[in-house]
């Protein structure tokens, strides 16, 4: 790992199946390296993997099996960023449809409990432009679980 700065997220075990899941999810993913434990640890053995380094949408980040003591919550997410409703649908039907669940606004959450913001750029630009025009975009967004992009548009333009 070459980079200065990583985000690492803590895993029970499972870091190298949650990096593979999303290489095959994501462009500009994959999973990197694996590092085996020298010796045994308090939630694994000696030759278990301990961290799993993988690329997603092309920023470092290094899995930790660290074990059952912590559990992500929603005080951090990932925010991916779509440019129309096909790409939505596919990030989001891939984190639900794989053992994650709905959440509101454009939250999902998948199988490892990491939550995920699947926010399509109109909705973004919406909130930049301010005024009534985000007022009516985000009192839209608060009724939907996976966000429609021709309804926040249309809320955009006030139909």
């Amino acid at each position: 790992m070459s980079e200065k700065l990583t985000t690492v997220l803590w895993f029970d075990g499972d870091a190298e199946e949650a990096a593979r899941f999303y290489a095959d999810t994501f462009p500009d993913s994959s999973l990197d390296a694996i590092r085996y434990a020298p010796t045994d640890f308090p939630s694994g053995k000696q030759g278990d993997p301990i961290t799993v380094e993988f690329t997603l949408l092309g920023r470092s980040f290094s899995g930790l099996n660290g074990g059952p003591m912590f559990k992500p919550n929603e005080a951090v997410s990932l925010m991916v960023v779509t440019e129309d409703q096909a790409e939505t649908d596919r990030y989001w039907d891939a984190i639900v449809d794989n053992g994650g669940q709905e959440s509101a606004c454009g939250w999902c959450k998948d199988k490892w409990g990491f939550s995920w913001q699947i926010t399509p750029r109109t909705m973004l630009d919406a909130l930049a432009a301010g005024g009534d025009e985000a007022q009516r975009a985000f009192t839209a967004m608060m009724d939907m679980t996976k966000l429609d992009v021709a309804t926040i548009n249309a809320a955009r333009r006030g139909e």
